[in-house]
């Protein structure tokens, strides 16, 4: 007996999103199709009218989530008011109104940046707030606790059942790909494929690649001469041949795929209260969050070297060290999660093919 019935009105925030698209996905497979989702050109969830109109005329049972401002090292860099302003506003009127609704069941979707910089391997969900967090991305992640622990505060004055997941870093269909802004497997990914086409000289299909999914220094690539594109892609370590990429190579990191995420998601609000994650410590309950994983791991270097191999870049590779690399290691324990009933199917190896093999057909 699931927490949710199959008729059950879902609403999943973030819908066309990497995690969103994900999770909608599966929870029609498992035959929820009262499932419902708004653009954001149907509904911007910083303003708090609309997403107070938005729960007066759906009235959900359920809310996911996923919806957030997102990015990889260099947006979360530049752009630190925005991910810390925008994150705040969604969480803020999504969660806040789905209270004021009544709704039975909310899950939060977070991220593991919200752990500390210097965290001991593997990080337990114990590790929140016992330590300073990774300069690169503190606006963000301060966002994301703020956002576990308001559902952690509504469950424990209010009785809500709301849960917080923090997923490791995520890849899959619908991922971003933008040069300036995506995360670090998918940019590689583009990367080396633009870089192989460079090789060939088929300046064609970098063009359609650009105008597909535009950088903002080429506002219509047809009108680029092959010099001006060949700069411009320089600008981004895209060169005939080789790639230059941020920092050493060295940091580890965990990658999980998004599908896989997604069932780990729905596993959870279907099927996890937020009283079955509570421990009384000195009479306090904190930590009622669940890292959602691998347990798996490998060096930046090592993961340039599965993107080569999938799209048949045969090129050089080269490590940038003047630019950022982020925190050292980012490995989540999954003990808490493989306890509650779930473990990941999709490794990274496969996963990548998988993901170089859609970028192409998208």
């Amino acid at each position: 007996m699931t927490l949710l019935s199959k008729d059950s009105k879902i609403y999943v925030a973030g819908h066309r999103g990497l995690v969103g698209s994900a999770i909608m996905k599966n929870l029609r497979e498992r035959g929820f199709e009262n499932v419902v989702g708004r653009s954001h050109a149907e509904l911007d969830l910083m303003d708090s009218i609309a997403v107070e109109e938005f729960f007066c005329e759906e009235k959900p049972e359920a809310v996911v989530l996923a919806a957030a401002h997102v990015g990889g090292i260099m947006a979360n860099s530049r752009y630190r008011a925005d991910f810390i302003y925008q994150n705040l506003q969604i969480q803020q009127n999504v969660i806040g109104t789905a209270w004021r609704h009544g709704v039975k069941r909310l899950l939060f979707l977070g991220s593991t940046c919200i752990y500390p910089r210097e965290s001991p391997q593997p990080i337990t969900e114990d590790s929140l707030l016992s330590s300073p967090l990774e300069y690169t991305n503190e606006p963000y992640a301060i966002a994301k606790i703020a956002g576990l622990k308001m559902c952690e505060s509504f469950n424990l004055q209010y009785g809500t059942d709301y849960v917080a997941v923090m997923p490791t870093n995520l890849y899959g269909p619908n991922d971003n790909f933008h040069l300036e802004n995506s995360h670090v497997l998918p940019a590689m990914i583009r990367k080396a494929h633009l870089a192989r086409l460079l090789s060939q000289g088929d300046m064609d299909a970098v063009r359609d690649d650009l105008a597909k999914r535009p950088v903002s220094s080429v506002s219509n690539p047809y009108e680029y001469t092959d010099d001006n594109i060949r700069r411009v892609l320089a600008e981004f370590g895209i060169e005939a041949g080789k790639l230059t990429l941020w920092g050493t190579g060295k940091p580890l990191r965990e990658f999980l795929w998004s599908e896989d995420m997604a069932d780990a998601c729905v596993h959870i609000l279907l099927n996890v209260k937020f009283k079955d994650l509570c421990r009384h410590i000195n009479g306090e309950i904190r930590n009622t969050h669940i890292n959602i994983g691998t347990g798996k791991e490998l060096t930046i270097k090592e993961l340039s070297e599965l993107v080569a191999s999938a799209t048949g870049f045969d090129g050089t590779i080269e490590w940038d060290s003047s630019k950022p690399d982020g925190t050292p290691r980012k490995l989540c324990s999954v003990d808490r999660l493989h306890k509650l009933g779930w473990t990941h199917k999709v490794e990274l190896d496969e996963g990548v093919k998988r993901l170089y093999n859609w970028y192409v057909e998208n």
